[in-house]
């Protein structure tokens, strides 16, 4: 089964910034039917901090970490603090990136983050973006930031439903690989991909010079 990691730095309870990663991830789910697994950050704070200056995660830490590494997507959502990330939601991909710096290495990941204001939202492009970026993940054209009067609000849903559906096309399928990556004849048929195309036909041009398509030419060049 396809495994969706959300990774939730918000810091009280309840949060806003849970409550968008829990509706990132249904929507998600609901296009892939992957099997979901919350990290809540706040509770790994002191194994984290440990961590920093011994090297060695605890149980509880080493357990998310390995959850990260063995997802095939994740949701990653921060409350913004002075314009960026929270220093929390930032050691914990510190502490990942120490452990494997290919822990995320080709992985895709939905950058989302929650604020009070709408002036915050250039956080997804200005920091978690370049982040997710160095730690070589595949980061989803559409990042979904939600300031406190979004909720409730036109819009919001509709970006996390596009959102959603972004993730779910670069998630592995039953077959092991993203149903999107194959052509649209491709798609539930295996093997049509394989298909030669049919050679393109000759046309001939109002000045009376026939054009032979360029295929056709090589072919008669290998002779």
């Amino acid at each position: 089964m396809t495994k969706l990691v959300v990774v939730s730095a918000g810091l009280s309870v309840p949060s806003s910034t849970r409550l968008l990663g829990d509706r990132l991830a249904a929507a998600t789910a609901a296009h892939t039917g992957a099997e979901v697994r919350v990290i809540e950050v706040r509770d790994l704070a002191v194994e984290i901090a440990h961590n920093l200056t011994s090297g060695f995660p605890g149980p509880a830490l080493a357990a998310a970490l390995d959850a990260v590494t063995e997802a095939d997507g994740l949701i990653v959502v921060t409350p913004v603090f002075s314009a960026s990330y929270s220093g929390l939601f930032k050691s914990f991909f510190d502490v990942l990136g120490a452990r494997d710096q290919d822990a995320l290495a080709g992985k895709p990941v939905l950058i989302a983050a929650t604020g009070g204001t709408a002036r915050h939202s250039l956080v997804l492009d200005h920091a978690l973006r370049p982040l997710f970026a160095y730690l070589r993940a595949v980061v989803v054209p559409t990042g979904v930031y939600a300031a406190s009067e979004d909720w409730g609000a036109e819009g919001l849903p509709e970006r996390v439903e596009r959102a959603a559906g972004e993730l779910a096309a670069l998630l592995p399928t039953a077959a092991g690989r993203p149903e999107a990556a194959l052509p649209p004849e491709a798609a539930g048929r295996p093997g049509a991909a394989e298909r030669p195309a049919p050679p393109a036909a000759r046309r001939a041009e109002p000045d009376g010079f026939t054009v032979v398509p360029f295929e056709e030419q090589l072919a008669a060049l290998r002779g």
